[in-house]
């Protein structure tokens, strides 16, 4: 409700000079060729028709207008593409062109526009910290040499539910998921668990989650420029408390470890930490590696690796406890290949085709990111037979793409088996199935999080049989989603383990 009173407030004041702002942009030269779109209204633009669920309505909008579309987003011009033919041409033959970002205000807090690995452009600072990504952290010979660390999760994953079973309650999958992801990060990274048994997990998972909405919903400071200061919804001062609470959590580690590096005869972890740490000593580097820098570097770690691959486990289980037939075909195939109850081990994944490919019909339906990060036009530009403007916003609507009915075959419907003997894959290269996003910007955590999300749902159903809690059948388990950065099931998954 604050968010419509803001707007109709705003509306009223900028109401008296919309006949002198219409006035000037018609004497304006204006772009020819512009994609096509709906109608604005004075100042707001399209704004009302983004509503509660932006994905959802884009899509719609795109249904209507075509495959690229172009929206007035207050002072803001939006292009919005809906078809693969056209995620390629952003993505990969103009990827030069859209490689940076338009920044919502919210992520200005603490500087996280600056200093943040997915909003700063490409630069010699963006390319020292995909080095890291991709050397120290998700490189082959790094996931290789720390899998006994997913494999020790996945036990603990396993034996959590385990004792779940013998005393029959029911098992949060989002919360078990989200502290597994998280003390599987901490671990290679820091080289501790992040999530204690205390029960931080669930604090940490509602920071996170809180950090996404913040960035995803829509921002009236992020379509009017002069509103920046005043942050008329408070979205970049609650952006503020939530960092400040992490890089607290940071905070403590760090010193802990420079305690520790500083002790005569310390044995080092040589673990990320230790990376970044080394980077801030040696004086050489172009780009000069600070504390801060490290924190801003281990939230984006954090947050984009947690809340996308935990929500993604849960939506996957979601749909085969929605289709009893498709979990029994999954069973069937681990108990064929595995045996029945056994234990999984990473280099058996490859053997699992029918697992596979439900991991790949989840990130279809349900892709963590339905609305990728915008992208910002670097000059005028031909997309899709139309002009784009230098300085427009772009998104990729991913969620639309997942289910157009001239791209897949009964989009709404939970059908793993589209992918058997399919060449489609998630990489980055088949831009109908783009979760991760492609080109240069295309999410670093890809390699990492396909192991750990397969293993972990293959443990899960090998091990356990599932029932809803309260007795909820399988045809009426609610599907609805939640709206952030990340698409979340608006209920969280609760089921009670059974014996297999």
């Amino acid at each position: 409700m604050d968010v419509w009173v803001s707007f109709l407030s705003i509306y009223l004041v900028w109401c008296l000079f919309a006949a002198l702002s219409f006035i000037r942009k018609k004497s304006k030269t204006t772009l020819s060729n512009l994609p096509p779109g709906p109608p604005p209204l004075p100042v707001v633009g399209n704004l009302l028709s983004l509503g509660s669920q932006p994905h959802r309505s884009l899509a719609g909008l795109s249904r209507t207008y075509g495959p690229i579309i172009k929206l007035q987003l207050g002072c803001v011009t939006t292009i919005v593409v809906s078809s693969p033919a056209i995620a390629r041409e952003i993505l990969q033959t103009h990827d030069a062109v859209f490689s940076d970002r338009t920044i919502p205000n919210s992520v200005t807090a603490l500087r996280q526009d600056e200093l943040g690995l997915p909003w700063i452009p490409v630069s010699p600072l963006w390319r020292n910290l995909r080095k890291v990504c991709n050397l120290h952290i998700f490189s082959h010979k790094k996931l290789e040499s720390n899998q006994h660390i997913r494999h020790e999760k996945v036990q603990e994953l396993v034996g959590y539910i385990k004792r779940s079973l013998s005393t029959g309650d029911a098992v949060d999958i989002g919360e078990a998921a989200f502290k597994t992801v998280v003390n599987l990060l901490s671990k290679t990274m820091l080289s501790e668990d992040l999530a204690n048994p205390s029960g931080s997990a669930k604090d940490f998972k509602d920071l996170v989650w809180r950090v996404m909405v913040e960035a995803g919903k829509p921002n009236i400071a992020d379509y009017f420029p002069a509103l920046k200061k005043i942050d008329p919804q408070g979205s970049r001062r609650r952006m503020t408390v939530y960092f400040t609470k992490i890089f607290e959590l940071f905070d403590s580690l760090i010193e802990k470890r420079l305690r520790q590096r500083a002790t005569v005869g310390s044995i080092r972890k040589n673990d990320v930490l230790d990376t970044l740490l080394d980077a801030r000593e040696d004086k050489s580097e172009d780009v000069h590696v600070d504390i801060f820098l490290i924190k801003h570097f281990l939230l984006d770690l954090f947050v984009a690796g947690t809340d996308t691959t935990s929500s993604t486990l849960e939506w996957a289980l979601s749909e085969l406890i929605h289709s009893p037939e498709k979990l029994s075909k999954a069973q069937a195939e681990l108990d064929r290949v595995i045996g029945k109850g056994k234990p999984i081990e990473e280099s058996e994944i490859a053997r699992l085709p029918y697992l596979q490919a439900i991991i790949k019909e989840t990130f279809r339906l349900h892709p963590p990111v339905p609305l990728s990060l915008p992208r910002k036009s670097g000059v005028e530009t031909k997309i899709g037979g139309f002009t784009v403007p230098k300085g427009a916003q772009v998104f990729v609507n991913v969620w639309a793409i997942g289910r157009d009915p001239s791209i897949w075959k009964d989009p709404e419907v939970f059908m793993p088996e589209r992918f058997l003997g399919s060449e489609i894959d998630v990489k980055g290269q088949d831009f109908e199935l783009a979760p991760f996003g492609a080109g240069r910007r295309i999410c670093p955590g890809l390699p990492l999080a396909l192991r750990i999300l397969h293993w972990m749902l293959g443990s899960l159903i090998n091990s356990f049989n599932w029932e809803l809690e309260g007795g909820v059948k399988p045809e009426d388990l609610s599907m609805e989603e939640k709206f952030g950065i990340t698409l979340q099931r608006a209920q969280p998954l609760r089921v009670i383990p059974k014996p297999v």
